[in-house]
């Protein structure tokens, strides 16, 4: 996590070229933390190199766990001699996905604390959904002293009904589940790729998870779960996302590979929608090509399967380039569009009021000094600073580095002119 390198961009490049697409970071910072759970030593690949991961595996090692780097993106995890309930690395401060966490601890242990977590900040983002599971399979939870803590003499089954869909509840409620007594139902569940991912991990290692990626996912107790087994993390719909639209923000012609195409269908659809680009298809591969200015959208991001939030931002960079007028409306968090004053340093017209982003398509931005505000914001930047004339210059680039792996590189073999430098 470099603090102290700046991007500088020239714009106005037609990116053209291939990009394979890496693990899901969303899925791998579940995947490593449900590692906790297993005795014996698992295998994951296609793992993203990024700070999150970097954070939770150094966590886990401080935990009692074994960490072996195999390859850049393998890495074996054997947690059969876990011996202690807290994790008070300071960097899961700074990461939302630290929750896991106390699902895994409590499920494996009985016993968690762990240091509360941060993230981007979107405003409101509660765990009071995380509390109503924990305490129905029997635990006591509470938020003290700056980390959530939660125990249980022991977990057993129950109902669980979510008043709010939430993808982190969803996970650490299957977390703690899998070695409870019983069966547990879990209604109004999260329905992304990486909670499905997160159940067919589990699953391969003994567990007995069914109805993951519908509203009621069912979980039947099992006494251990048994390693000796690898696993590959599914390809990050987001990265593969943030690459559709840059190919169609700069007019140009990418293709995506490594991925699932039906995860990626309520982006192409709004893609098609502008008018702009041309989409192909294939088994494992999607080619965006930009041919004419878009036109204005309305956008509204929802729960999987609908339009994902994690590329509302990359999406106001495109429409603020658009032809005409586009409107995005946030449904997931109320305080996502704080990146919108930076991109009026480079003339984009924008007005943001609470969740409802109103955009009026301008023919130009103009390269400008900008700031990161969030993890999806800095690769919204980054796109605004592809297509700008002149030079663009982005910091804090922490952001950016909790959630792509080589993104700047990748640019720059699909012929962006970017550059990492010192500050």
């Amino acid at each position: 996590m470099n603090t102290n390198e700046k991007l500088v961009i020239n714009g106005g490049k037609r990116l053209k070229g291939e990009v394979n697409i890496h693990g899901s970071k969303n899925a791998a910072v579940a995947l490593v933390s449900a590692s906790i759970l297993v005795e014996g030593k698992v295998t994951i690949e296609n793992l993203p190199e990024i700070d999150d991961v970097g954070v939770l595996l150094e966590s886990i090692k401080e935990l009692g766990g074994i960490i072996e780097h195999i390859s850049h993106d393998t890495v074996s995890i054997d947690c059969s001699y876990i011996n202690k309930s807290k994790a008070d690395n300071h960097d899961l401060s700074k990461m939302r996905a630290s929750y896991y966490l106390v699902g895994a601890l409590l499920g494996r242990r009985h016993s968690a604390e762990v240091i509360f977590p941060g993230g981007c900040n979107f405003g409101i983002r509660p765990v009071d959904q995380h509390k109503k599971g924990f305490e129905a399979l029997g635990a006591s939870f509470d938020t003290i002293g700056g980390y959530i803590t939660a125990k249980a003499r022991k977990l057993i089954g129950a109902q669980v009904y979510f008043d709010k869909i939430s993808v982190g509840a969803t996970i650490n409620i299957i977390l703690a589940a899998v070695l409870a007594e019983g069966m547990t139902n879990i209604e109004n569940a999260a329905r992304e790729p990486h909670i499905v991912d997160v159940a067919n991990f589990l699953n391969m290692m003994g567990a007995d998870i069914k109805g993951a990626g519908t509203n009621v996912i069912r979980i039947r107790g099992v006494e251990k779960l048994h390693g000796g087994k690898t696993y590959t993390v599914v390809p990050d719909m987001i990265e593969a996302g943030t690459f559709m639209i840059t190919a169609a923000a700069t007019k140009g012609t990418i293709t995506v590979r490594n991925i699932i195409p039906e995860h990626m269908e309520s982006l192409t659809v709004k893609l098609k929608e502008t008018g702009g680009v041309s989409i192909e298809e294939g088994d494992d591969y999607i080619t965006v090509k930009g041919h004419k200015r878009p036109k204005g959208v309305l956008v509204q991001t929802m729960e999987y399967p609908g339009f994902p939030t994690d590329l509302q931002p990359q999406m106001v960079s495109l429409l603020s380039i658009a032809e005409g007028q586009g409107t995005v409306v946030e449904s997931i968090y109320d305080n996502r569009f704080q990146y919108v004053e930076q991109l009026h340093q480079m003339g984009a017209d924008i007005r943001a009021e609470g969740r409802t982003a109103f955009i009026n398509g301008v023919s130009k931005l103009v390269g400008a000094p900008i700031r990161a505000t969030d993890l999806r914001a800095a690769a919204s930047l980054i796109i605004c600073g592809l297509v700008a004339e002149g030079t663009t210059t982005v910091y804090n680039l922490e952001y950016l580095d909790r959630g792509y792996e080589g993104f700047v590189k990748k640019l720059a073999e699909l012929g962006a002119d970017i550059k990492r430098v010192q500050v």
